[in-house]
Formats: structure tokens, sequence, C-alpha cells
């Protein structure tokens, strides 16, 4: 029960310091879990954020429930994602009851705007750090840049690009099977 508790404890905090979806997370996620809990290694964080970003759902969220369950199974899935979402929930449901009255607040405006900002910079790490952690060579750099340039310049989705990017993956890194070697075999035939 203990360990659950933590879970929940630990994803609840982390919804609470969320702010501008999956990719400003990334810097929480690798704090919280892979530093000081040693839930999952940065590796395995990408591996769930590529992932969530094909399955349904908010990447965050899908995230939550893969490292929950790797860690305690379905049910610890369950608590994690409950966990990361309670506290969206909770300020949601404040902020609705009193929308109204501070929406047009040129105080809220304001700050929304500085919190914007904070976000672009929090996801720029986070691209900073994915790609140092997934771009290591030639192949995944030209790869990189072709679904840069398909995202950047053409209206695809990113569901085909990333299913295309994996394929690519697997056909760029698969093993290769080693041609036997040519000339006298090792059978000792042919030995004097």
């Amino acid at each position: 029960m203990k360990e659950y508790l933590d879970l929940l404890w630990t994803f609840f905090k982390m919804g609470c310091l969320t702010f501008g979806g999956g990719y400003a997370m990334l810097p929480v996620i690798e704090r919280e879990l892979v530093r000081h809990k040693g839930w999952a290694t940065m590796d395995e964080v990408m591996d769930y954020y590529a992932i969530g970003q094909v399955t349904p759902g908010i990447i965050a969220v899908n995230v939550s429930t893969f490292i929950g369950c790797k860690k305690k199974g379905i049910l610890g899935g369950i608590v994690t994602t409950l966990g990361f979402v309670l506290p969206s929930l909770i300020i949601i449901t404040v902020i609705a009851a009193g929308l109204q009255n501070f929406s047009e607040s040129e105080v809220v405006q304001h700050a929304l705007k500085g919190i914007r900002v904070a976000v672009g910079a929090l996801i720029l790490d986070a691209v900073r750090k994915l790609f140092k952690g997934a771009v290591k060579d030639f192949k995944a750099l030209a790869l990189c840049l072709v679904v840069f340039g398909l995202s950047a310049f053409f209206k695809i989705s990113p569901v085909p690009m990333v299913i295309s990017a994996g394929l690519a993956g697997f056909l760029l890194y698969r093993p290769r099977n080693k041609r036997p070697a040519t000339g006298p075999s090792n059978s000792g035939e042919g030995a004097p």
C-alpha cells in the first residue's frame, strides 16, 4: 500500500507543477522519476513519449500511465494516472467556477503571457534533451531532419510520421545477416 501512496503522491506533485503539456513535463520527469526515484531511465522515458505521441490521449497522462504500469502493473498505471490528473481536475473546477470574474482581468492576462513564455522555454529545453538523447549518429540526424522538414512545411499528422519513422528506424538499425566467409571451410578439410 505504501508503494501505491508513493506513486500517487509523486504524480500528484508532478501534476501540480506541470504547466504546458507533455513536453514541458519532461524536465520534471527527469528530475523526479529518473534521477530521484530511479523508476525509469531517460531512454525509457523517450520511448514512452514516442508511444504517447501516437496513442490517443494527452502525452503527459499516457507517460504517467506507462511508468505506473512498469512500476506496479495495471493498478499502478491507474494510480499514477489519477495522481497526475487530480490536481488539474481540482484547479480547473476552481477556475471554471470563477472564470467569468477573472478572464478579463488585466493582471490575469499579463500573468498568462509570462506563463506562455516560461512554457516555451521548458519545451525548448525538452526538445534539446530529446534531441541529445535520440540523435546519436548520421542516420538518426537524417531521419530527424526529414521528419522535421515534413512537420514544418507540410500539414501531415504526427501519427503517420511517427509510425513511418519507427519503420525507417527498424530498417536502418536492424542487424544485418553476415555472409559466410568465402574460402576453405573451418571444418578441417583441406588442412595438411
